[in-house]
């Protein structure tokens, strides 16, 4: 079992009152848990780490950062969040040639590296210059979903996020850039960055980024001229309608074309909350597969046979821990070390968003079998927070101490034991536990 600190653990119950969450929010406040320091763009690393640098942790990834500004934007801190997107703006229109170019030569998706850049230096606002994974349609439909939210001028008492004419030019480009990949048919790596299939959840994400689109768009309030070179509503709506097409026909599968079959992914969580794309029956199959084939006694696969981070990980050769998939997939497969079931990774990022899923199903039908979940899977991601005494292997024959009070990226099996990895804090898991906490409150006060 894991051991989270003394002190939350006799605050973790099986029913809560808004006082007893009011104490969980103070602990974890005061003990740092939930704090975000960004860089001066207001971009966030991945992780919060002294040797982020040894995994590439410090980099900014659009998709974490558009999870942890959503964080932000879901507990009341609007500026903090449309800061982050203003960040995440500034760097897109920095390198809006990476839109154009495959805007004006499809074919040049094929060179990943030619497509936009998800993960990039946060201070600088450069690309980094390494062989990376880049055809990740998803990273870039939440971008557009969350910007086009904050940009909203129906959604807002005020407009979050007031974009210029360059913004706007942009903004309307990803439309053109999803036409030009034909996204509902196009292989990219996803959410975990590995080997390029056609995903359920790469397409859902983009579908719910042009429907927030069109949704901005269609909002009297805000203003935009042809100059912009908007996408007709026409356009967007065909665009949609193919990628709810090929949805449909994916899930529950994340991906059913024989070469890369895969039935069970953990990144179809997201495709309910928090962008709310699939309807109910889709979400309670998502469910039930990620319960019944994923969850784990300490967190949540990402899908069968994951060999990230899988048993004794820390043990191999440190070019191969931080080395695309392919690169590591290959190493394991020389050294015919193949991934057994229930060696995977268990991550803790997943709980956290089924609690809020419930949440939200709680306090629109009043279901009591709704909030007993939802405390369940809250209770399991608060169990996720270090304790003390959590030790790991750095790699160089020395050992790294894992503070207690943090949001691990997963936990993982050293020889027979489950134990964080260094990647400890993580801000992705940060802010999907803030969304946990927050949709917790929501129900407490119904």
């Amino acid at each position: 079992m894991l051991t989270p600190p003394k002190l939350l653990s006799t605050l973790v119950k099986d029913r809560y009152t808004s006082s007893d969450l009011s104490v969980i929010w103070q602990l974890l406040d005061e003990k740092g848990t939930l704090s975000f320091e960004t860089t001066q763009h207001q971009l966030f690393p991945a992780a919060a780490i002294a040797d982020a640098q040894k995994t590439g942790y410090n980099h900014v990834w659009v998709r974490d950062n558009v999870y942890v500004a959503y964080a932000h934007y879901n507990m009341g801190d609007l500026r903090a969040a449309a800061g982050t997107l203003s960040g995440l703006m500034a760097y897109f229109k920095k390198f809006a040639f990476r839109f154009t170019d495959i805007i004006q030569a499809p074919d040049w998706k094929e060179q990943v590296m030619k497509r936009p850049h998800i993960r990039f230096d946060g201070e600088s606002l450069k690309e980094v210059d390494e062989d990376w994974e880049h055809a990740q349609n998803d990273a870039l439909g939440y971008f557009l979903w969350l910007c086009c939210k904050l940009a909203k001028p129906g959604e807002n008492a005020a407009v979050l996020l007031v974009l210029s004419e360059a913004d706007r030019a942009v903004l309307f480009r990803f439309a053109a850039y999803f036409e030009a990949v034909r996204y509902w048919e196009d292989p990219d790596s996803g959410h975990w960055e590995e080997g390029r299939k056609v995903s359920a959840s790469s397409i859902g994400v983009v579908v719910a980024g042009l429907r927030a689109l069109r949704s901005l768009m269609a909002d009297s309030a805000f203003t935009f001229t042809e100059k912009d070179n908007p996408p007709t509503d026409a356009t967007l709506s065909h665009l949609i309608e193919t990628g709810e097409f090929a949805l449909r026909r994916l899930l529950p599968w994340e991906c059913r074309h024989l070469e890369n079959k895969r039935r069970y992914d953990a990144a179809l969580l997201f495709l309910i909350y928090p962008l709310q794309v699939v309807d109910r029956e889709q979400a309670e199959a998502i469910l039930s597969d990620v319960a019944t084939a994923l969850t784990g006694e300490y967190g949540i696969q990402r899908y069968p046979y994951d060999s990230f981070w899988c048993r004794d990980f820390h043990d191999l050769d440190k070019s191969i821990q931080t080395a695309k998939y392919t690169g590591r997939e290959a190493w394991l497969s020389a050294q015919n070390r193949a991934v057994q079931r229930g060696e995977e990774a268990q991550w803790c990022i997943f709980d956290p968003i089924i609690s809020a899923t419930y949440g939200e199903w709680f306090q629109s039908s009043g279901k009591s079998i709704y909030l007993e979940r939802q405390i369940l899977h809250l209770n399991r991601a608060l169990s996720q927070i270090t304790g003390e005494g959590n030790t790991v292997p750095s790699g160089d024959g020395a050992v790294v101490e894992i503070p207690a009070y943090c949001c691990p990226e997963l936990y993982y099996l050293q020889g027979d034991q489950y134990v964080p990895n260094v990647s400890t804090p993580l801000l992705w898991t940060q802010a999907n536990l803030c969304l946990a906490l927050k949709s917790m409150a929501g129900s407490l006060a119904c």
